[in-house]
């Protein structure tokens, strides 16, 4: 399932991004944000509430939630024009925590992927920290938050969820 999603984490990315310097349209990028976020909660439903739910696979769940409120957020604001800062709240408390999960995550990274996906945790922490800066303090980077946008979507979703989705071993 971690191939899928990361897969189209990836795409609303990179598409997101594109939208950021302006190669999309408002009225357009909804669209992906509504799909991936209900692909993403899909999957979290699953993982905290299927027949093999445990404690990590919740966890997990809780985390990736964090990606499907962002996407349907955004969704949300360019359906009824706000100006985006109550997402950007929101994205400064999920930048603050990525950071202990990222910690975490290097902590525990025995393998090539761990600490490929703990470099991913840093990659979002700070994607997200950036949207708090852009929408919340309103400070004139959007242009250079779009291009890390489809930067990050690239390494952390595109990449390594094609590659799972291709049978590289975790």
């Amino acid at each position: 399932m971690l191939g899928l999603i990361l897969f189209f984490v990836g795409a609303v990315l990179v598409l997101n991004g594109l939208w950021l310097l302006g190669r999309i349209a408002d009225n357009e990028i909804a669209l992906i944000d509504i799909m991936v976020g209900t692909l993403t909660g899909l999957a979290c439903l699953y993982l905290a509430f299927g027949p093999g739910a445990d404690a990590g696979s919740i966890r997990a769940a809780a985390l990736t939630l964090l990606f499907t409120f962002t996407y349907f957020w955004v969704a949300w604001n360019r359906s009824n024009g706000a100006d985006g800062r109550g997402l950007g709240w929101f994205s400064l408390f999920v930048a603050i925590t990525a950071i202990p999960v990222t910690i975490d995550s290097f902590h525990a990274a025995t393998t090539t992927w761990g600490l490929w996906f703990a470099w991913c945790w840093v990659g979002w922490g700070v994607l997200w920290f950036l949207y708090f800066v852009l929408l919340t303090l309103r400070k004139p980077i959007v242009k250079f938050v779009g291009g890390v946008t489809v930067f990050v979507g690239i390494y952390t979703g595109w990449i390594p969820g094609y590659m799972l989705l291709s049978g590289m071993p975790q």
